[in-house]
């Protein structure tokens, strides 16, 4: 249950939902304006790639958030690659303007622009915009998820109602990393019997989940608390779930003291209810 506090500070989820849905087509349209441009590539502190369109889609989404929501903090990527981190407090968004730079340089599709909003620790409710697709996938937990197609022009079509699957244990479709797929993800899913093995970019491993088609997504590999906080909060409002690895306990966000960096982690599809 959201807090009353929470309440009377954003409105209801539905206009929260709607507010970032535009901040993030409105990203989303820049950075494609900048991908038809031409990409050029700089180097994070960390040696990790950035473009002058992850940067202009940040400013957009911030400025969007300050304006109408102006209390509440913000965890953005490229301000805390900065150094920029306020005083979150329990109630705060967290913004990755693209997730999958890696796969914006390669012309791929699948990068995304994502923002979440986190109340004491979980990520409740999140936004997931795949540009290059046409593709925007939210969700609040409680209320439930859905998929909506973006033309070009940047109109949002009718929501279609999406929900995670519970798996066929004889046939399991897993997800893994297209850029940071590891020997232990490998091992992993071999332990399994994954029958299947889908290769996907970004935050979109978490909304294929959430839309029904695989079943897990391991990630032994370092991630951010802005790279999942959107995707978790879709898949979970979907049915599944998201549990740190090994231990077992539900990621959650505010992580200063590790510097809002997530431990390994495996999601979900809507587990068996006869599994353990």
């Amino acid at each position: 249950m959201m807090s009353q506090l929470f309440d009377l500070e954003l409105g209801t989820l539905p206009e929260i939902l709607d507010a970032l849905s535009q901040f993030a087509v409105k990203a989303g349209h820049e950075i494609m304006a900048q991908r038809a441009g031409g990409v050029a590539v700089e180097r994070k502190a960390d040696a990790s790639p950035v473009t002058a369109a992850d940067k202009a889609a940040e400013d957009i989404i911030l400025d969007g958030l300050s304006t109408q929501f102006p209390t509440i903090p913000v965890l953005a990527e490229e301000a805390a690659s900065s150094g920029l981190i306020p005083d979150l407090g329990s109630i705060f968004f967290l913004v990755d303007p693209m997730d999958g730079t890696k796969e914006f340089i390669s012309d791929s599709g699948e990068f995304t622009v994502n923002i979440a909003l986190v109340e004491n620790t979980q990520s409740i409710l999140g936004v997931v915009y795949a540009p290059a697709l046409g593709k925007l996938y939210r969700g609040a937990i409680g209320v439930g998820a859905e998929k909506i197609i973006v033309t070009p022009h940047g109109c949002l079509e009718e929501p279609v109602s999406i929900a995670a699957r519970v798996p066929d244990q004889a046939h399991i479709t897993a997800i893994a990393s297209r850029s940071h797929r590891s020997a232990a993800t490998d091992s992993f899913l071999d332990e399994i019997g994954a029958a299947e093995v889908v290769s996907a970019g970004s935050s979109l491993k978490f909304c294929l989940l959430a839309e029904g088609l695989a079943d897990i997504y391991p990630r032994f590999g370092r991630t951010m608390e802005w790279d999942t906080g959107a995707g978790q909060a879709v898949l979970e409002a979907a049915g599944g779930k998201v549990v740190e690895h090994p231990g077992g306990n539900h990621l959650r966000y505010g992580k200063e003291a590790r510097a809002y960096d997530n431990p390994h982690f495996i999601a979900y599809g809507r587990r068996n209810p006869s599994a353990a």
